[in-house]
């Protein structure tokens, strides 16, 4: 399900994503937009393997988002 055409169509599985990858995550309030986070994964939150709007991560700095694309 695309929202806009800021999302990634495919964000990354949630087997593609490590405590510990770099990535670009977008957060609840800047959905719509193209204000993307870059970061280090702390935790993975998502327990499924696929998302629509991409797998729901913690950063390294308390930021909580879905990862739309690895770095």
């Amino acid at each position: 399900m695309r929202e806009n055409d800021y999302d990634n169509p495919n964000p990354p599985k949630h087997s593609e994503i490590k405590n510990g990858s770099a990535v670009w995550i977008i957060e609840k309030e800047n959905y719509g937009t193209n204000n993307y986070k870059q970061g280090i994964v702390k935790d993975v939150l998502s327990p499924r393997e696929n998302h629509p709007r991409g797998i729901k991560v913690r950063l390294t700095d308390g930021s909580v988002g879905r990862v739309q694309w690895l770095m």
